[in-house]
This record gives structure tokens, C-alpha cells and sequence, in this order.
């Protein structure tokens, strides 16, 4: 069985059981859904199987601040469709119960097709390996070997985010998009965002970073570590491992 596909397979499985529940973090306003809409829902789960939505069985939680508001970051919950080796694309939402709301939506590449990309192209995509080696980015629910091998063919890759509902701070999808980035040195998250996720999923980062330090032998200097330095008001520190691409 191909790597992917076992992958897949394991992710699949074991969905979100052993991982904490973390519910929505905004109710939006509107009137409760009546019989009418909820006989229509359930039917139509019934038949119409056949669904993109059915594909996306990679279970991933990370953090993202945006790209022109550092100031602005959100703990994003991924589900994600492995398209091949080289892609996947997620769908993004602010828990991981039934009723998360949808917030925005991810592409992931391989460092291979981030490189055909044309220069101006490649200032939409931030960098992956802070988030690995930091921790950060975690797979709930799946054995650590699973989550480990998932995170190692992760490693260089690049990841396209746009945030369209801040549900922190918005009860409905207010104005453009935000165009989102990553965290690339200790400091940069602002303080309490990932312990209370930890707390409220049963995650142990601290655990996951140390578990994740053979990985440091993947990595290679990857573009757009730099494009944050220095517009979070705090003092940061270098993750080891995370170098910028000259």
C-alpha cells in the first residue's frame, strides 16, 4: 500500500476519537432550524453520499496570525483531502464539533511545486516547518507513529490561507479575506493561545516538539521565515531547525 494511502487509511479510522472536543467558538445569530430544514439536512445526508466533504479525513490542528495583522491569530482546525504526494486542501473551521463554523480554507504543497511557482506567487504561501518543530501543528486522535510519519512528508512544505470569519471577534463573515501566515519563532503566538488549546484538547506540545527533533535533519531553509520578524511587540527567539531561504 502506498505510503499515502496507508496514511489515509490511518487518519480515516481514527478521525477525531482520543482527541478533546473544542466546540465552536461563535454561536452566529439566527432563528434555531425548524423540522422542515432538518428532515431536508438528514435526507439529504442520506442520499447524496457522493460528496467532496466525504474526502477530507486528515484531522489537523494549528495556529495562524495574519499576514497584515500579526496581531490577529486564530487556531485553526483542519480537515483535509490528500489530492497526491503533493497536495492537499483543507477546509478550516474554528472547532472540531458538528457545529464548528467553516472560517476559511488551506492548500498545501510539497517544497517541488512550491518551486515552479513564480516569484511574485510565492509571497502568498508561508512555511511549515516552525509549526512542526515547534509542536505546534498537531494530528489529534492518531497513533504518535501515524502523526509522526504525517509530519515528517509535511516537512518543507508550504501552505496558501485565506481567513474569511474571525469568529473571535465577528458573529458572521465580516468584510475581505485575510490572507494568513505561520509562526516562526518562540514568542511570535501571543501568550496563553496555544496552552488553552492544549488545555481544552489534551495536548501536550512541550511533548510532541521533543518527539519531533529527528526531524530537524529534514529541514531545509525555507522562504517567508523572516516575513513577520519583528511585528510582534515581544521578543522572540530562533526555533531550531527554522532557517530562511537566501
Amino acid at each position: 500500500m502506498p505510503r499515502r494511502l496507508f496514511l489515509a487509511c490511518l487518519l480515516a479510522l481514527a478521525g477525531c476519537t482520543g482527541s478533546g472536543a473544542s466546540g465552536p467558538v461563535a454561536q452566529p445569530p439566527g432563528a434555531p432550524e425548524s423540522t422542515r430544514t432538518g428532515v431536508l439536512a438528514t435526507a439529504a445526508a442520506a442520499l447524496q453520499r457522493d460528496a467532496p466533504v466525504s474526502n477530507l479525513d486528515v484531522y489537523l490542528v494549528g495556529f495562524h496570525p495574519m499576514r497584515d495583522h500579526p496581531d490577529k491569530q486564530m487556531e485553526a482546525h483542519h480537515f483535509c483531502h490528500v489530492v497526491n504526494e503533493d497536495l492537499m486542501q483543507c477546509a478550516l473551521f474554528d472547532g472540531n464539533t458538528r457545529s464548528a463554523n467553516l472560517t476559511g480554507l488551506e492548500f498545501i504543497v510539497s517544497a517541488r511545486l512550491f518551486a515552479t511557482l513564480p516569484p511574485a506567487e510565492r509571497g502568498y504561501w508561508h512555511p511549515h516547518n516552525a509549526e512542526i518543530l515547534s509542536g505546534q501543528l498537531v494530528a489529534p486522535g492518531i497513533p504518535a507513529a501515524a502523526e509522526h510519519a504525517l509530519m515528517a512528508s509535511k516537512m518543507n512544505s508550504y501552505g496558501k490561507t485565506w481567513h474569511v470569519w474571525d469568529t473571535a471577534t465577528d458573529s458572521l463573515p465580516l468584510g475581505p479575506p485575510h490572507l494568513a501566515w505561520s509562526f516562526n519563532r518562540e514568542g511570535e503566538a501571543r501568550p496563553g493561545l496555544v496552552e488553552a488549546r492544549d488545555r481544552r484538547m489534551g495536548i501536550d506540545t512541550a511533548a510532541r516538539r521533543r518527539a519531533r527533533e529527528d526531524l530537524r535533519a529534514l529541514a531545509r531553509p525555507q522562504h517567508g521565515v523572516d516575513a513577520l520578524r519583528g511585528r510582534f511587540g515581544r521578543p522572540t527567539e530562533p526555533i531550531p531547525g527554522v532557517a530562511a531561504a537566501r
